[in-house]
């Protein structure tokens, strides 16, 4: 009886080891990814922001004076399109008015520089438009964006329900000549596009869809930027 005691400790002491490395490893959980809800410029301006499908979008215009490296972007009021330089501006020149809730225009040189977003964002390329466009669904996902009411859109702000809570404004373009265009009516915002050309996307007060059309790289537009893929 004495052996079989000490047959019975051996079987058991390796069943034990076995069942603490079974609870300590392979039932260990991953952690979750953590939640994005705001973003910071170089300024210190912070964004709200929202995940729409796979992606995180700012929910808000940007308005920086400086690229993400701390570089000064050109204020150029007086002379937007002599200066072939990252340039920005607010609406009809009076930041007071425009600076909220519509952030500033930027010109394409300032989309060229890769550093117009804060760390780790980007101004969005025409493939990241329409993998959102193909999840909200073509004909209506102006309308899913865009902030509703008459606020800021004139009327009839066609299919605005802003379900997304992308809450995208009508913050208008400075075109070739200096002349301001838009305000209340549409909403243009830049597609880093290069070295193709100079690509935007539009929404406007009319229409629950959402357009792309060319510009000009010394067009003034707004910028809404979207988180970098995880590696």
């Amino acid at each position: 009886m004495g052996s079989m005691k000490s047959i019975t400790k051996i079987i058991h002491i390796p069943f034990i080891i076995l069942v603490l490395i079974s609870s300590t490893g392979c039932n260990r959980k991953e952690e979750p990814e953590p939640e994005i809800t705001s973003v910071t410029d170089y300024d210190g301006n912070i964004y709200p922001v929202v995940k729409i499908f796979t992606q995180y979008w700012m929910t808000e215009n940007l308005k920086t004076t400086r690229l993400n490296d701390g570089k000064p972007i050109t204020l150029a009021s007086d002379h937007w399109f002599f200066d072939k330089e990252p340039s920005r501006c607010f609406y009809n020149n009076d930041g007071a008015s425009y600076r909220n809730p519509y952030g500033m225009l930027y010109n394409m040189y300032a989309v060229y520089t890769g550093k117009l977003c804060p760390a780790g964002w980007h101004v969005p390329k025409q493939t990241e438009w329409n993998t959102l466009i193909g999840y909200l669904g073509s004909n209506v996902a102006g309308g899913k964006l865009k902030e509703t009411g008459t606020a800021h859109w004139i009327s009839p702000n066609t299919g605005a329900d802003n379900s997304t809570g992308f809450s995208a404004l009508p913050g208008g373009q400075i075109q070739i000549g200096g002349v301001f265009t838009g305000m209340g009516s549409e909403g243009i915002w830049w597609i880093d596009n290069s070295p193709a050309g100079a690509l935007t996307i539009q929404l406007t007060y009319n229409s629950a869809g959402l357009f792309y059309y060319g510009s000009g790289i010394y067009f003034g537009h707004s910028v809404r930027c979207i988180k970098d893929p995880n590696p």
